[in-house]
């Protein structure tokens, strides 16, 4: 078992009041390492080291260009390492190696892409009337404190720190406590790759002793976080005080439409994409699943078949389509909401423990069917292999069914009616929307949601502008005196 330290100004240490947590491996349940359990004394550590570095250090004196540069090597030591950091983010956090290995590919592009955005951070020449020169530059927030999930952890660490780097801000990274393995891993090559001491700066803890101080802490300029709506609020209400920048991605509820027009076997395998890749451990998961009447019995019959086909077994086995849940904790969340859906609707598929699984967060892939918008199934966030499938009569109900929720993350519509299609993509209220597919995510594009998924958006140019300040500067031109005495 191996026992990581936290990287805080440059150097790898322990928390300081030398208490450590265990790192499961979820298809066993064994402890994989032990992580800092950091405090809020670490959080200051980490945030004083990241102020410096921001006010004196060599990150505010470098050029787009060179930080840039750096960028680049970090996506090229990710790339050089991803069969390693793939193997370790699926003892972790129990994707399928499959996944995790999409996952850093998509980690290394992301820092690619924020590399060559670095150098198009550009202000403006604005028209005044008056005899003057008018700028408008932009200049970097300061000091990020950057809270990550455990369902996409290296990704969601890239997501943050790539845009805020290329920005020129310094960061305090937290990640999840259930998955802070590769962050941990990737920080041994920072100095490596050439970034400065107190430019990143990692902690290891829980959400009340460590993300909680990083989220309040006075020096702290601006919050991003990934994570549930309960913690997301928290956030917000903490970083008013000071008056913090916050973007938070907080989930969804994300509805799924089959119209009859659709391509059957495509949206039948759509359908079982979009709800159950990554355990269904997505925020943008397509958990409601709207069909409508004209196909629902065929459509239904067809999908419980085929999740009932999914391959469960040890994520490292390349064989493996569904890995187990992330913790004992999420398991017991999982199957509680299954017994929930047993009484509110039709159980079609799954429903529990899968057979011959001894160990391992393990959870059927699960299909409930006629469930009403009302169940709870329907409008809670489950973030596991849970479908409820709800029919629709027509494409005004279909909109009416999907935007009948709290949750704006995502959405998806299967049809070969583009003009339809389009209709109901003008009609949601979320932040993507999908047609005839579910779940792809570039880094060029906006990500983000609408009501309570959040606000601000990550990813393309809109990631980078949230680490930005715009600084007016106005240079009188005319040697007249003022004259107003």
């Amino acid at each position: 078992m191996k026992r990581y330290l936290m990287y805080i100004n440059g150097q790898f240490v322990p928390a300081r009041g030398a208490k450590w947590f265990p790192v499961y491996d979820p298809s066993t349940e064994e402890i994989l390492a032990e992580v800092p359990d950091a405090g809020p004394e670490d959080v200051d550590a980490a945030v004083a080291a990241a102020r410096d570095a921001f006010e004196k250090g060599a990150w505010s004196k470098m050029t787009a260009q060179d930080r840039g540069r750096i960028l680049f090597r970090m996506a090229e030591k990710l790339r050089s390492q991803a069969a390693a950091l793939a193997k370790l983010e699926t003892r972790n956090c129990g994707k399928p190696i499959a996944e995790s290995e999409y996952d850093i590919a998509d980690a290394a592009t992301c820092f690619e892409y924020y590399g060559g955005l670095a150098t198009k951070v550009m202000g403006q020449v604005n028209p005044v009337p008056a005899n003057a020169l008018c700028l408008s530059m932009r200049e970097p927030v300061g000091v990020a404190g950057q809270i990550i999930p455990w369902n996409y952890p290296l990704l969601m660490a890239a997501w943050k720190l790539a845009p805020a780097l290329a920005a020129g801000c310094c960061c305090v990274l937290k990640p999840a406590e259930q998955t802070p393995l590769t962050a941990l891993e990737f920080a041994r090559w920072f100095e490596e790759v050439g970034l400065p001491p107190g430019t990143v700066n990692l902690v290891t803890g829980f959400g009340e002793t460590a993300g909680a101080p990083l989220a309040v802490h006075p020096q702290v300029n601006k919050v991003a976080f990934t994570g549930s709506v309960e913690v997301g609020r928290k956030i917000a209400r903490a970083a008013a005080d000071s008056l913090k920048r916050v973007t938070l991605e907080l989930g969804g509820k994300s509805p799924n439409i089959f119209f009859a027009d659709a391509d059957f076997e495509t949206a039948i395998d759509g359908a079982l994409f979009g709800v159950f890749i990554n355990q269904g451990e997505v925020c943008s998961a397509g958990s409601r699943i709207l069909v409508e009447r004209k196909i629902y019995t065929k459509f239904t019959e067809a999908m419980s078949a085929k999740a009932k086909t999914i391959r469960l077994g040890s994520p490292l086995e390349r064989e493996t389509k569904m890995g187990p849940l992330v913790s004992k904790e999420q398991y017991e969340r999982v199957t509680s909401y299954l017994e929930i859906g047993k009484r509110e609707a039709k159980l079609c598929a799954g429903g529990g423990r899968p057979s011959g699984f001894g160990k391992g967060f393990y959870v059927e892939p699960t299909v409930f069917c006629d469930v009403d918008n009302r169940a709870r199934v329907a409008r809670e966030e489950i973030f596991g292999p849970v479908a409820a499938v709800i029919p629709f009569e027509n494409e005004s109900e279909a909109i009416r069914i999907a935007n009948d929720t709290h949750y704006g993350l995502a959405a998806a519509v299967w049809s070969r009616d583009i003009f339809k299609a389009f209709r109901v993509v003008k009609a949601m209220r979320a932040g993507i929307v999908w047609v005839n597919t579910m779940q792809p995510t570039y880094v060029e594009a906006p990500w983000g949601g609408y009501k309570q998924s959040g606000y601000g958006r990550e990813l393309g140019p809109w990631g980078i502008e949230e680490y930005l300040e715009t600084k007016q500067v106005f240079v009188n031109l005319d040697e007249a005196p003022i004259g107003w005495y």
